[in-house]
């Protein structure tokens, strides 16, 4: 199998929701946000293949610090890999299934685990290849505005075959610098560990920069943009013309309810 066959299973990269926070110390809280983006892409990788995207967040948190929900978008990038004869069977969705623990371990700073399940709805790899559908345990701290995040893939991951271990790092930043206005920032690696028929997953190894700006405009309207960048190697995420890990501007809306 060449590398563009193997990074066409790579991965389906979404904005990784995140649990709504801590809950009142009285009650539960759910959250729901529908988001509309230019492209949807995660960890620097386009999975639209610069098309728009809607998404779904669904968020519910409990008191004791423990959270679960959904994110549902629209996806690109196994429609392109199905015409291309890299996978069986493609899908039209994403659906991230999540939950963990959030607690505070001394003043101010915040930790949190958890687990993460990327699926997929009907996606199936050639023979002898595994789905895209990834498993991910991940652990986060958080003092202000800074947190970071570890995040490990316990099976093959984005359907790149042998890679079980492979796994991100980031760090974020995220400071309201003026009323109601948020800049952001995000650098991360994504690491890929194996070798199958020949080719060394390593090869599909990047890192991922991004900084932007979000604004509230109130009712629960929040509207902003952000300019992403990667060191992807291009001949490996390039398909069917489009390098979907170039520098590019990402614009989104979205409401809460």
């Amino acid at each position: 199998m060449n590398p563009l066959t193997k990074t066409l299973l790579l991965a389906g990269l979404v904005t990784l929701p995140l649990a709504s926070g801590l809950a009142h110390a009285d009650d539960a809280t759910f959250a729901t946000k529908v988001s509309l983006y230019s492209e949807y892409e995660y960890r620097g990788i386009s999975q639209t293949s610069e098309k728009p995207a809607l998404q779904l967040n669904l968020d519910y948190a409990h008191p004791s610090g423990f959270y679960m929900g959904l994110f549902l978008t629209n996806i690109k990038w196994l429609k392109d890999y199905k015409e291309l004869g890299a996978i069986e069977k493609d899908s039209k969705v994403e659906l991230d299934l999540f939950g963990g623990y959030k607690f505070e371990v001394v003043k101010d700073v915040t930790l949190d685990v958890g687990y993460l399940r990327y699926e997929y709805p009907g996606a199936k790899g050639l023979p002898g290849l595994p789905k895209p559908n990834t498993d991910e345990v991940y652990v986060g701290v958080s003092y202000g505005p800074l947190s970071a995040k570890y995040s490990y893939s316990f099976n093959d991951t984005f359907g790149v075959a042998n890679s079980k271990g492979s796994d991100f790092i980031e760090l974020n930043y995220a400071q309201e610098i003026a009323p109601k206005l948020t800049l952001t920032g995000h650098v991360g690696k994504q690491t890929f560990k194996g070798n199958f028929a020949g080719f060394n997953n390593g090869d599909l190894t990047y890192t991922v920069f991004k900084i932007g700006a979000s604004y509230d405009l109130g009712s629960g309207w929040v509207a902003g943009g952000y300019f992403k960048d990667t060191n992807a190697k291009k001949d490996l995420y390039t398909v069917k013309g489009k390098d979907w890990s170039k520098g590019r501007l990402v614009a989104f809306v979205s409401k809460s309810f």
